[in-house]
């Protein structure tokens, strides 16, 4: 396996990375979100984007567990935090992007069938025309939320004990 390629293969439901962070990979942007645990356990439930309102305290409660993560030094768990917040910017924007939450138009063809895992994952209609943007996609509620979350997003991202610890995660479980 690739140094940095995700793990697909790992059973996540019996798989605790607290105890085996060993098998956790950074992945690359959201991957793993919704599969890791501990972790998706404990952000899961935090995680909303409705209004502005919402993400403001969904993405300071998971910031704040992103601060508390690193102070653990548990790197997966600061990392799987930071994906949430990412995910909260992409998620809002989508729905700001389209109402209904599908950027593609529908077809009678699944194309992702076959596919192995996370190409299989998303809309079985990825590759048909992408459906027109609504017309406040900039200034919606959604929008304001994504606003939100990219900002946290943002600050985790780029936080130096953050970059510290992932150099370190890398360096120790990473050949």
């Amino acid at each position: 396996m690739a140094k940095n390629k995700f793990p697909y293969h790992l059973d996540f439901d019996k798989t605790d990375f607290r105890k085996h962070p060993e098998l956790y990979r950074i992945g690359v942007g959201e991957q793993g979100v919704l599969l890791v645990q501990p972790y998706k356990a404990e952000i899961l439930p935090y995680w909303k984007f409705k209004t502005e309102e919402i993400a403001q305290a969904s993405a300071e409660k998971i910031y704040e567990l992103f601060e508390n993560y690193l102070k653990e030094k548990d790197f997966p768990g600061a990392d799987m935090a930071r994906k949430f917040l990412q995910m909260g910017f992409t998620r809002a924007r989508r729905y700001a992007n389209h109402k209904s939450g599908r950027k593609y138009k529908p077809g009678e063809e699944d194309k992702t069938e076959g596919l192995e895992y996370p190409y299989s994952a998303g809309s079985k209609n990825k590759g048909n025309a992408v459906l027109k943007q609504e017309n406040d996609a900039l200034t919606n509620e959604k929008a304001k939320a994504a606003a939100v979350f990219k900002e946290y997003w943002f600050k985790a991202k780029d936080h130096p004990e953050y970059l510290q610890q992932k150099a370190a995660f890398r360096e120790k479980y990473y050949e």
